[in-house]
């Protein structure tokens, strides 16, 4: 049966999954430096071990991505123009469908790759819906940022969350378990493993 995931997803120690004042030059905010060094170095070509074991598990049986504005563009409010096509050049490591959830709307854009981005502003559990229409008995992945999952884990419409937890310090931002009101109690911890990078718990629905 397919599944609604988090995969990949990044956090400090203190649990923040971005910091403040998101820009351009700084997409995960301020004193986030090295939040995905852990990644980087698992996407290299002769990468082993257990973050790049990780790492690849995270399109797998997959058919459809759903983001926040935040996640796709640095940008806020309403869009100046629409030359912005998301942080991943012209071919986004997606390749599927992708619904892009903002209040301000623009037509869907089709990239390199298979991938093509949805702009919508309808309600979370209708966007999935779309999303596993798109998806053909496929798993669905709720891609971040942290104000999305958290919305999705609210509506106890997550099935498993991968958390990778890195050894620095943010001090401020938005933390990815704050605002759930009582939600994770309808998931248990099934694993929790190490590297010398981070720390990966996967946590799955009781």
């Amino acid at each position: 049966m397919a599944k609604v995931r988090v995969h990949n997803f990044t956090i400090t120690l203190d649990g923040f999954a971005t910091g403040p004042n998101q820009r351009l030059d700084a997409p995960f905010g301020d004193g986030m430096g090295g939040l995905h060094d852990w990644m980087f170095a698992a996407m290299e070509e002769d990468a082993t071990g257990l973050d790049s074991d990780y790492l690849k598990r995270w399109d797998q049986n997959v058919g459809a991505t759903i983001m926040g504005r935040n996640m796709f563009s640095p940008h806020r409010g309403p869009w100046e123009d629409e030359s912005w096509t998301g942080w991943w050049g012209p071919n986004p490591p997606y390749h599927h469908d992708t619904f892009v959830r903002t209040h301000h709307l623009r037509p869907s854009i089709p990239m390199e790759g298979g991938t093509t981005f949805h702009f919508t502003d309808e309600p979370a559990d209708k966007v999935l819906e779309r999303a596993f229409e798109a998806a053909a008995g496929q798993d669905v992945v709720i891609a971040g940022g942290a104000t999305t999952v958290q919305e999705y884990l609210r509506a106890g419409l997550i099935d498993e969350l991968h958390v990778v937890i890195v050894p620095i310090l943010a001090g401020a931002g938005v933390r990815l378990f704050d605002n759930l009101e009582g939600a994770l109690t309808q998931y248990r911890v099934a694993e929790q493993v190490s590297s010398p990078a981070a720390t990966h718990v996967q946590l799955v629905r009781r």
